[in-house]
């Protein structure tokens, strides 16, 4: 499974970003797929992730971002709306063959990140 995150880039504090995660290879292998990002010196946060059909966020992006999926596209997407400076770090999207939880160990396969950072 390969995973390939993009959409990142520079926003102003309040805008928008859209990431997507395209998945390719035995994208039947895995169960649910989840958002990460990670800042310097600290491990992977978990911001959101996709378990059967449910989708489950974060408190800290709770109201301000969404997930969506494109199953034909085998797509995942990270809507964020009203950036915050504090939500600058690298976003990486993951693979769980079976639970995808709130914990990074749950996932087996990784995306290379994309980086997102949000200036006041």
């Amino acid at each position: 499974v390969q995973l390939q995150a993009s959409g990142g880039g520079l926003v102003q504090a309040g805008g928008s970003l859209r990431l997507s995660c395209v998945a390719s290879g035995r994208t039947s292998s895995f169960y649910g797929m989840g958002w990460f990002r990670q800042t310097p010196g600290k491990g992977r946060e978990f911001v959101a992730s996709w378990s059967d059909k449910t989708l489950y966020l974060a408190d800290s992006v709770q109201g301000r971002f969404t997930s969506s999926r494109d199953n034909a596209a085998n797509t995942v997407y990270l809507q964020m709306n009203s950036l915050k400076p504090e939500d600058t770090a690298v976003y990486y999207c993951a693979a769980a063959r079976y639970n995808a939880g709130r914990s990074s160990r749950q996932y087996e396969y990784w995306g290379q990140g994309t980086v997102v950072t949000v200036s006041s």
